[in-house]
C-alpha cells in the first residue's frame, strides 16, 4: 500500500507496522499536567508489524541526550511541487502547517523550534515518492499538549492526509504503532528503504525523566 490521492478508497490495513524514534522533547513543566498522556500511553509489546528491509551499514550511536541519528540527506532534491505543507490527522485533530527539518551538526534529526509546530525531514523522501518520509512534532511543554500530543492514540486503519506545495493531497492509512526507548531506536526501521511510499510520524512519549529535561521513548506511527 502506498501514499495515493485523497479520491481513492483507503484500505484499512490489517497488519500493523510502527517504530519509534528521534525527538529530544525536553523542558516539560515540574507540576504540569501537560504530557501526562504521553507518559503512560503505548505501554507493553509493541504492535507487530512486518519486517522491513534493513539499511545497508551499520546505523550510528545516538550522540546527544534523548537524540537519535537522522541518517539521509539533507540536501537531496526533492521536487518542490511535492514538498509537504500541511499534515491532516482526522482522529485526533491535527491539522497543521508543515515546516523543514534537516539535521543538526551532530547528525541528529533538527527539532521545531516552537513547540506548536511539526516538520518534515528534508534528509527523507516527500511524502508520495517512494522511501520513508519522516515527520515530527513535540508531544507537549510546559504550556500544555502540542500537536502530537495524541499520536500514540491512533491505530490501524486511521487516515493521515499530507497536502503538497501544489496543492495534491495524499492520503496514507496507518499500519500501527510502536514505542521504543530512545537508546534503542531502530534507525534502519525507520529510515530504511521501502519499496513504495511511506510515513513516519514521530513524537516523545514514555515517562518524563525531570533529571535529564526529556521523556525516555519515542512514539512512532507507521503508515502506507
Amino acid at each position: 500500500m502506498s501514499g495515493r490521492p485523497l479520491a481513492r478508497r483507503s484500505a484499512l490495513l490489517g497488519s500493523a507496522a510502527a517504530v519509534a524514534a528521534l525527538l529530544g522533547c525536553s523542558a516539560r513543566a515540574e507540576g504540569s499536567g501537560a504530557g501526562a498522556g504521553a507518559s503512560t500511553g503505548a505501554t507493553g509489546s509493541p504492535t507487530p508489524r512486518p519486517a522491513s528491509p534493513a539499511a545497508t551499514g551499520t546505523p550510528p550511536p545516538a550522540t546527544a541526550e534523548g537524540a537519535v541519528p537522522a541518517p539521509g540527506d539533507p540536501s537531496r532534491a526533492v521536487d518542490s511541487a511535492m514538498v509537504p505543507v500541511r499534515l491532516e490527522v482526522p482522529r485526533i485533530g491535527v491539522d497543521v502547517p508543515l515546516i523543514t527539518l534537516g539535521t543538526n551538526p551532530d547528525g541528529t534529526l533538527e527539532v521545531p523550534a516552537d513547540y506548536q509546530q511539526v516538520g518534515w525531514f528534508t534528509g527523507g523522501a516527500a511524502p508520495g515518492a517512494t522511501g520513508p518520509a519522516v515527520i515530527a512534532g513535540h508531544v507537549d511543554s510546559s504550556s500544555g499538549p502540542a500537536p502530537f500530543h495524541r499520536l500514540r492514540d491512533l491505530a490501524a486503519g486511521d487516515e493521515v492526509v499530507v497536502t503538497a506545495a501544489d496543492g495534491r493531497r495524499r492520503s496514507f492509512a496507518v499500519d500501527g504503532v510502536e514505542q521504543h526507548p530512545k537508546d534503542a531506536f531502530p534507525t534502519a526501521a525507520v529510515y530504511g528503504p521501502a519499496p513504495g511510499p511511506v510515513l513516519r510520524l514521530i513524537t516523545c512519549g514514555g515517562s518524563f525523566d525531570r533529571a535529564i529535561g526529556h521523556y525516555r521513548d519515542n512514539v512512532v506511527v507507521f503508515a502506507s
